[in-house]
């Protein structure tokens, strides 16, 4: 199988219907953060707060939350099967400033309009989502601030 067959068979998997469905709900919200995209960056936390880069390593290696090693390989020894699909998050601080890897979780097809990552937390115009999913993002803010704090860590 070729690579970009890979990555075709890769996206139809990763539709949210399947995430939504192996993720467990994210509590309901009023209404979302809301950010401001500038360039190739969310400048700003979703959150008005850092994120703790524990519980973003902790969101970044469960199978059941982000599923970022379904694709992503990265400084994980303990982590068995870690994807190649994507960019290794191995120096990804040093790589992307905090607002660039904002924008890429929160909504990387912002950046890439053909991507295969899924929007975390976008939750207008997307299709195929779940019920239990619609209207909400995979992530809470306070997540991805989470993940954030740790992929800025990542700087080797």
């Amino acid at each position: 199988m070729t690579h970009d067959a890979r990555r075709r068979a890769l996206a139809g998997f990763l539709s949210l219907t399947f995430i939504a469905s192996l993720v467990a709900p994210v509590r309901a919200q009023e209404a979302l953060p809301g950010y401001t995209i500038v360039s190739d960056a969310i400048a700003t936390s979703l959150t008005g707060t850092p994120g703790d880069p524990a519980r973003g390593r902790g969101i970044v290696a469960d199978r059941q939350m982000g599923f970022c090693l379904l694709c992503h390989s990265g400084p994980f020894p303990d982590e068995r099967f870690q994807g190649n699909l994507a960019p290794n998050l191995a120096g990804a601080g040093r790589r992307w400033t905090e607002g660039q890897l904002r924008l890429r979780i929160v909504d990387a097809s912002r950046i890439n309009p053909s991507t295969i990552m899924p929007s975390y937390y976008r939750v207008a115009g997307l299709e195929r989502v779940a019920a239990a999913f619609r209207g909400r993002p995979i992530l809470t803010a306070e997540q991805i601030e989470d993940v954030v704090a740790f992929l800025k860590t990542l700087r080797e």
